[in-house]
């Protein structure tokens, strides 16, 4: 059996590392996968200074009111295309629905629209939760 060189291992786990320390991965949509912990240390930080991002919430209202990200803007992707203006491309936008699909797409969204600091929370708001992270109804 053949010996891989540490090099060619640390090449092969590199993806797997950086979304351990927190950091997102790019796509080829033009946004960034995050883990949902470094999304929360974002919002953690935002409580204590002015918001320099946004939670963009793009689940139904009914799925908004049973349990949210404080502070969380909702607009659900199936009008987004709509509403636009109303995110700010000027800020950093964390993108997340149920598990992921939705803002996935809607994250892809923006990025065709000329948004060009948009992270999807991977998991959505299921991660979230399962982190043990607070919502509010």
């Amino acid at each position: 059996m053949k010996k891989l060189s540490l090099s060619v291992i640390a090449l092969f786990m590199l993806p797997f590392m950086a979304t351990a320390c927190g950091v997102g991965e790019q796509t080829a949509e033009g946004y960034e996968n995050t883990p949902v912990k470094h999304a929360y240390e974002h919002w953690q930080q935002g409580k204590a200074s002015p918001i320099p991002f946004i939670m963009l919430d793009v689940r139904t209202a009914e799925e908004y009111a049973e349990g949210h990200i404080k502070g969380a803007t909702l607009i659900p992707v199936q009008v987004l295309a709509e509403r636009l203006a109303e995110v700010p491309k000027n800020k950093q936008v964390y993108v997340y629905c149920h598990s992921g699909t939705r803002s996935a797409r809607a994250s892809k969204m923006l990025a065709k629209n000329g948004f060009t600091n948009i992270e999807n929370v991977m998991g959505g708001i299921v991660a979230w939760k399962k982190a043990g992270y607070p919502v509010v109804k």
